[in-house]
């Protein structure tokens, strides 16, 4: 997710119109992280979901979740 960081730089032309955007490498880089989980989020939206207390059973029987 992009953060309040540094504002990005316009390029614009002559009459002052904003024509393109400079980012610095990490408001790129979150922004095709963002990109990315809204497409793997899209890809996934018709799987079936799984409840809280199920996933917790399945981190306890894995060993991976303790009470």
């Amino acid at each position: 997710m992009v953060r309040a960081m540094e504002e990005p730089e316009f390029i614009k032309d002559q009459r002052g119109r904003k024509k393109a955007v400079v980012l610095s490498i990490r408001q790129y880089n979150e922004l095709l992280e963002d990109l990315h989980d809204l497409a793997v989020l899209a890809e996934r939206r018709d799987e079936p979901t799984t409840n809280w207390e199920e996933v917790k059973r399945k981190l306890r029987a894995d060993g991976l979740l303790r009470d």
